[in-house]
């Protein structure tokens, strides 16, 4: 809606309004909405006739911060503007709206009508709203959609033309996300220390999240590190009065100091040498150096590595200062890529909560850098946190090891850390091959340190054998039961074998053994096609390996035909014309009979 001087937007309805105008706007300004509180359009509908108005509400109050928030711009960037400015205009807002003269006062936040202050004014209130007020960022968004024009896009500190956008909406989220990670509050903001050590006569530092702080690189002479043991680096200061009265630079000296007292326990160099690292190390900060052009992008070896470094550093509870030249680009991209690898960030939605912690961070095409590699970063996550899930786990399959093995070899089901639960991890389901199966659909492919099946040497099976209870036989429970039949040298092992395996899957497990009735076919015409694998590990379930090429049986009774071609029903129909004369051939299927059942007892017997 547009007035005769700029444009307004109704924020909160009756309270707050979002404004832009030429000039310093008074009581005599024109206000857009009704100045009297009237009905609700339902109640307005019933009574047709005229009502009294209530109450008037007098003249709204009108505030700016264009004049005292300033954002300090390094090029052509123009925001958005920093947590610091938020907190300025959070106190400015809260003693308008507690003051009881304007209790029944709309407020209206104007900027002026140019596009950078108009921008910076809608994303300072957005950011307001989801940072203090605790608004899902859609509904602090919904009333900026209404602006017409747009509001501008933010862009980088870089001297080339802006070729990467980011908007109000990034930053919105950015700064919601980080709320919900616990990144990011007011709660703890320390105003005066922010803008203090902010300022590069001070030490040029921020801190972009609890653990992570960005800072310019300190100079001072010499750069060479000073040899540990030696009465050089014995002389270098180690606490924080003796840094206090050491002759140092002062933005160097509160570098220091700072550190110590926050519990920093890492310095990572991304730009060439301009101090000493033993003023770090004599404090027991480690230093590592991760030097890499300005400018430009790191390698994805480098950014692994101080991925590593930076979670291991934080699961000690210590804080990551991370520094290049200026403390912006290089030093954003490895605090951006651990952002989004560990919290989930978008690229546009890390680069604008950086920026909304330490303006400027990010520059050129290194957002681009970000952006591409964003879902690399994510997949490391998501391996690393699956690794660390399956290490923490038994290396042991439920199904196969027993309750009396597990007892006497140690608890191998039970995961470190577990010793106050008096419920193993594993210890239930070791009978239950559908619930760990649950456990086990999103787990990624096995690695070396997951258990691997292997040969024995003591007792030689068949690697997917079951134990004697189950309803495959061993090995020597099939050469004793094939001992028993008058025609063991007419045929080879493996067909033994396999018709070992069919008599006793088919088996009755109530009838008596000694009048137990066999279902089997007197002729058998399906073929079993043997592959590779079975015939590489023969060798682990028969003792004496049997030629590869299967022997026919000619005896009467139920012969197997086991080839690698499927065989034809016409031949087995024809092996057994001296035992079946003049029966129908038969249908090819397991199972299919084409001799008495008297018969096909006594030749299976």
């Amino acid at each position: 809606m547009l007035s005769e001087s700029g444009q307004m937007i109704e924020y909160i309805q009756d309270r707050l309004y979002l404004a832009s105008y030429d000039s310093t706007p008074s009581s005599r300004t024109p206000f857009p909405f009704p100045l009297e509180q009237t009905k609700s359009p339902s109640k307005r509908s019933r009574a047709q006739q005229p009502t009294t108005p209530t109450s008037k509400r007098r003249s709204p109050v009108y505030f700016t911060v264009d004049d005292t928030l300033l954002y300090n711009a390094f090029h052509a960037d123009f925001g958005p503007l920093h947590i610091g400015h938020l907190y300025r205009f959070a106190v400015l807002f809260h003693e308008i709206l507690g003051d009881p003269a304007n209790s029944d006062r709309p407020v209206v936040f104007y900027s002026k009508t140019d596009a950078r202050s108009r921008a910076n004014a809608a994303c300072l209130v957005a950011c307001y709203m989801v940072l203090i007020q605790s608004w899902p960022p859609h509904l602090a968004l919904a009333p900026i959609a209404q602006a017409d024009p747009p509001y501008m896009p933010f862009r980088d500190a870089g001297y080339s033309q802006a070729d990467f956008i980011l908007n109000i909406q990034d930053v919105v989220y950015g700064v919601w996300k980080a709320k919900e990670q616990g990144l990011c509050g007011l709660r703890d903001f320390n105003l005066e220390e922010y803008e203090k050590f902010e300022r590069v006569d001070m030490g040029d530092f921020n801190w972009v999240t609890p653990s992570f702080l960005a800072f310019a690189s300190p100079q001072h002479q010499p750069v060479a590190p000073v040899p540990a043991n030696t009465p050089e680096y014995d002389a270098l200061p180690s606490t924080i009065s003796e840094i206090c009265s050491a002759k140092i630079p002062l933005p160097f000296k509160n570098v220091l100091v700072h550190f110590s007292s926050r519990n920093v326990g890492l310095v990572v160099r991304l730009n060439s040498e301009l101090y000493s690292p033993s003023y770090f190390t004599a404090m027991g900060i480690a230093h590592i150096d991760m030097i890499f052009e300005d400018g430009t992008c790191p390698p994805l070896q480098l950014v692994r590595k101080f991925i590593k470094l930076a979670h291991d550093m934080i699961a000690k509870d210590k804080g990551i200062a991370v520094h290049c030249k200026a403390g912006l680009g290089r030093t954003g991209c490895l605090i951006g890529a651990y952002l989004i690898y560990r919290y989930g960030f978008t690229a546009n939605e890390v680069i604008a909560f950086m920026r909304f912690m330490r303006p400027g961070m990010v520059v050129g095409p290194q957002q681009h850098w970000l952006h591409l590699n964003q879902g690399s970063f994510r997949e490391w996550w998501f391996e690393d946190s699956m690794r660390e899930k399956m290490a923490q786990s038994a290396p042991v399959t439920p199904a196969r090891v027993s309750t009396k093995k597990r007892s006497s070899n140690g608890v191998v089901s039970t995961p470190p850390n577990n010793t106050h639960s008096k419920r193993a991890a594993l210890g239930e389901i070791d009978h239950n091959e559908g619930a760990a199966s649950q456990n086990e659909e999103n787990l990624p492919a096995p690695t070396p340190g997951q258990p691997r099946k292997s040969h024995r040497k003591d007792s030689r099976h068949h690697p997917y054998a079951r134990t004697a209870s189950g309803s495959l036989a061993t090995e020597q429970e099939s050469r004793q039961r094939g001992h028993r039949q008058s025609n063991e040298s007419s045929e080879s092992e493996e067909e033994a074998q396999l018709r070992m395996l069919a008599k006793r899957s088919s088996r009755s497990p109530v009838a008596p053994q000694t009048s137990r009735s066999i279902s089997y076919s007197a002729t058998v015409t399906a073929s079993y096609t043997l592959t590779d694998d079975i015939h590489e590990d023969r060798e682990n379930w028969v003792e004496n390996a049997a030629p590869k090429t299967p022997m026919s049986r000619k005896s009467g009774g139920a012969p197997i035909s086991v080839s690698k071609v499927r065989s034809s029903p016409r031949r087995a129909t024809d092996s057994t014309k001296s035992e079946s004369r003049g029966v129908r051939k038969a249908s090819g299927r397991i199972g299919s009979t084409s001799a008495s059942p008297a018969r096909a007892v006594r030749a299976v017997q």
